[in-house]
């Protein structure tokens, strides 16, 4: 009989949830426990920011051995809040590994331009009222999208490299300036 290994996305999919204080079923958790994994995760993962709206700047590790760091995840909401109601959600872990790997893919060490984190649902629909670019039911409001760039990154470098690691939606949004990540299906788009 052939065990078929977890890839790095299921383990990391589970681990997120796992630090959150969701419990998974046994049954999920069966032969695929972290030290199985350490391999494949970093000791630590760090990330910095720059809130273009509110001008405030962070760089934190996020995650330690084996565990997302709740503090650092705190100031990650918090910087990533709804600039026009002030208004914190709760930003996926899944989300902050995918900016991780994304910046270690490009072997970049700027901090991340935020141009939309989270957003309130008021928000959201203000926004999808004015443009037909924003879905009514966008991932921003579950803290699974950021809209960001990347200093010394062009646009299309950072979009192709974010579309190589497959994990979820990017989008190019040239006339912006910006790419849209999220930790949705894999998809892709361009403008």
């Amino acid at each position: 009989m052939t065990i078929k290994k977890p890839s790095r996305r299921h383990f990391l999919r589970k681990l997120a949830l796992l630090s959150a204080g969701v419990s998974l079923p046994s049954s999920l958790l069966a032969n695929q426990t972290i030290a199985t994994h350490a391999d494949l995760m970093p000791t630590d993962m760090s990330i910095a920011f720059n809130n273009l709206h509110t001008g405030e700047k962070l760089h934190t590790t996020f995650y330690h051995q084996g565990n997302f760091i709740p503090q650092s995840m705190h100031e990650i909401n918090h910087l990533l809040r709804d600039h026009r109601n002030d208004e914190i959600g709760t930003i996926s872990p899944d989300l902050m590994v995918l900016l991780y790997d994304l910046q270690k893919t490009l072997g970049a060490n700027h901090a991340f331009e935020v141009i939309s984190g989270f957003r309130s649902a008021e928000t959201n629909a203000m926004l999808s009222q004015r443009s037909n670019k924003v879905a009514k039911k966008s991932l921003h409001m579950q803290g699974k999208a950021i809209d960001i760039r990347l200093p010394g990154t062009s646009l299309t470098h950072l979009h192709r490299a974010a579309r190589q690691i497959n994990r979820g939606g990017v989008g190019l949004y040239s006339g912006s300036q910006f790419i849209h990540l999220d930790t949705g299906r894999p998809r892709f788009w361009g403008s």
